[in-house]
């Protein structure tokens, strides 16, 4: 069976383009808004969405999607709403993942949470924290709702660990472009274009998408990882300008705008 997650990676790559994937963790900037920022993501061409479910103790997360997920934990949000407002996201006609780390789903219970999400019209899931030989359970909740599993793979990941993190993975492979925490940079990391190369060279046979996030903020930036990789995403930036905006409307505007900016890089990445 085919996700709406790998329709829309096909869909871009018959365009000759990378897909645009946009984090949002689900709640922010508070229950009511956060659909409408997501709105305005797939508006400003947001092929693919990551609906976050907010958590305490986010490893891999920096200071602006640490300060976003702390205003959706204060405004109540749980994983029932990240469940709506999955629910509301593939609506929109964007594919609809989520990001958790492996705690709130163990909590909610791992084939539970794939029924429900598989239920609200959600296409997959991104667990930055699972390695793929402890995921046993996930990979039979995963297979049984009919979702895509991503794992990551960053450039210490030995040939070894791409090869059985990739063969794990559907949908897409998840690199991470640098060591460390999320959050825009002024620069990709040189490390990227390395770590897809040899992510490629295992996954030639099953020829698995691979997407690239941490660190992308600019147009120029998205084109640059559009020129070698299959997907670009991107979550602090989004966040950001809802942070830094006065009021929702101007957020919305500033996201919209984002988004039409990273949309044009992607397009333009592999031009000639």
């Amino acid at each position: 069976m085919t996700t709406v997650l790998q329709t829309k990676l096909a869909e871009a790559k018959a365009e000759g383009r990378a897909a645009l994937i946009g984090y949002m963790p689900a709640g922010f900037p508070d229950l009511g808004s956060s659909t409408k920022v997501i709105q305005a993501m797939v508006e400003g061409g947001c092929d693919a969405i990551e609906v976050g479910l907010p958590y305490s103790d986010p490893m891999m997360d920096g200071p602006t999607i640490q300060k976003a997920a702390d205003r959706a934990l204060e405004a109540g949000t749980t994983p029932s709403d990240v469940l709506r407002i999955v629910a509301a996201t593939a609506e929109t006609g964007a594919a609809a993942l989520v990001m958790s780390y492996w705690n709130p789903i163990e909590r909610y219970g791992a084939q539970r949470f794939c029924a429900d999400l598989a239920a609200a019209g959600g296409t997959g899931v991104i667990t930055p924290d699972l390695l793929p030989e402890e995921a046993q359970e996930w990979r039979v909740a995963t297979d049984a709702a009919g979702l895509d599993r991503i794992f990551l793979v960053a450039p210490s990941s030995t040939d070894e660990r791409l090869r059985s993190t990739t063969e794990a993975c559907r949908g897409f492979v998840y690199a991470a472009s640098l060591m460390g925490v999320t959050g825009t940079r002024t620069q990709v990391s040189d490390a990227a274009e390395k770590l897809v190369s040899r992510t490629r060279a295992v996954t030639a046979e099953s020829r698995l998408p691979i997407c690239v996030g941490l660190g992308i903020s600019t147009g120029a930036q998205a084109a640059e990882v559009a020129s070698y990789a299959d997907g670009v995403i991107a979550g602090a930036g989004f966040c950001q300008r809802i942070l830094d905006a006065p009021d929702l409307e101007t957020g919305l505007s500033a996201v919209r705008s984002f988004a039409e900016e990273l949309a044009l890089g992607v397009r333009s990445g592999r031009a000639g």
